[in-house]
């Protein structure tokens, strides 16, 4: 069983909330975050991406970027604009998001319990994305944007949810992207007991998005051991069945000498096709290709689909092992310049958009990884391919974070 404990968070001034939590960091550029941030100073994108601030020149990763973000965020502090609550509590944060919506339990999870794989992984980690996080966790002594994990849901704890999220919230904003951000503080004893006492219950956690924010947080703890850390991490933790997984398509530059009427051809031995497609595919194994300002609509042909292994069943391994692969000759999606990844809330139009422009020559749109292949994967100590999933809403930095 993970372990999981109150604490004492830092969070906004209510009535600052809308101005200062930002999306994460990894979500955009240093140029698009410099927008998002303009005219604002209480914007949290100061204190995650603070290489707005300087030089345009300026290497992301330089020591005075980091500097920057520490100074920042003790801006924020100083000001009152961010306050440390007064003891430790659990907190309640749900997410509206047009019509879905989702509420998680903001807790303090350990750094042991990630260590010895208890709190599950599903993808491996790049170690430039580790060094950053760990370097803006030293920086701050703060870890400020949450890993997103998921349990299999339970109902007892849905009742406790219900109830609780019925009083006033402590912080209730919508941002500008049309999300909705909601928190409550579980403060009391009785509270707070009930909360430990149901995830004691609960066999596993598994993460969803925050393989390199956990990474880093684990790095921080081993390297201070025995020098003041919680050994604890930032994790809102939601129920597998209010999830929401967007498809992460693929677009790609050239289609490796082939003519559209060739790729067909050879398309033909891997997927049932529909030439006037649609865009959007409806169920597991089903892809779109848009091409030559065409959609078709790609079926794998049953003998591929057959297999027990879950990892080999996913849409995406069967892309790169059936297609990139021999077709494209893209055998490691992770370092090839042939081929970009296009997150699902951009939708289809994007892809559409990527090809018309003559700067890709094809795009695959993919259906969402279940929740459950990705726990079913976990539990076996599966790696997913790279870029499976794509998790909506995002969680915003600040709302909550954890001084480590």
């Amino acid at each position: 069983m993970a372990k999981i404990n109150p604490f004492a968070a830092l969070r906004p001034k209510p009535e600052l909330a809308a101005k200062i939590c930002e999306l994460p960091y990894d979500v955009m550029s240093s140029a698009e975050a410099h927008v998002m941030a303009e005219g604002n100073p209480l914007s949290f994108l100061h204190v995650s991406k603070p290489e707005i601030d300087l030089p345009p020149a300026t290497d992301i990763y330089a020591p005075e970027v980091y500097a920057r973000g520490r100074e920042n965020f003790q801006k924020l502090i100083a000001a009152g604009s961010l306050r440390q609550d007064s003891k430790p509590c659990f907190y309640l944060y749900r997410q509206i998001m047009g019509k879905h919506s989702q509420m998680g339990l903001v807790a303090a999870a350990s750094c042991e319990d990630y260590l010895q794989n208890i709190i599950k992984k599903h993808e491996f980690t790049r170690p430039d994305k580790e060094d950053d996080r760990v370097r803006h966790i030293e920086a701050l002594d703060s870890q400020t944007g949450p890993v997103f994990l998921t349990y299999r849901a339970s109902s007892a704890f849905d009742e406790f949810v219900a109830k609780k999220s019925a009083e006033i919230p402590a912080v209730d904003f919508t941002g500008k992207d049309g999300v909705r951000h909601t928190s409550w503080a579980v403060a009391d004893a009785e509270g707070i007991s009930f909360v430990e006492a149901q995830f004691a219950q609960i066999p596993a956690l598994y993460i969803a998005d925050g393989h390199h924010r956990s990474a880093a947080a684990a790095r921080v703890f081993q390297s201070r051991q025995g020098a003041g850390h919680s050994g604890q991490f930032l994790t809102v933790i939601f129920p597998h069945n209010q999830m929401q997984i967007l498809p992460y398509n693929r677009v790609l530059k050239d289609l490796n000498g082939l003519t559209p009427q060739e790729l067909l051809k050879k398309l033909e031995e891997v997927f049932n096709i529909v030439r006037m497609g649609t865009a959007n595919p409806t169920r597991k194994h089903e892809l779109g290709l848009f091409m030559n300002q065409r959609w078709h609509t790609l079926t794998f042909r049953p003998k591929l689909t057959a297999g027990s292994d879950p990892i080999e069943q996913l849409d995406v391994t069967l892309l790169q092992k059936q297609i990139l692969a021999p077709l494209f000759g893209i055998d490691d999606p992770r370092t090839s310049k042939r081929i970009n990844f296009v997150g699902g809330i951009r939708g289809t139009v994007e892809l559409e958009k990527l090809v018309n422009s003559g700067e890709y020559a094809c795009a695959f749109s993919m259906f969402p990884t279940s929740i459950e292949d990705l726990m079913t994967i976990a539990d076996a100590g599966g790696i997913m391919p790279p870029k499976s999933t794509w998790f909506e809403p995002k969680l915003r930095d600040a709302m909550f974070c954890h001084m480590i």
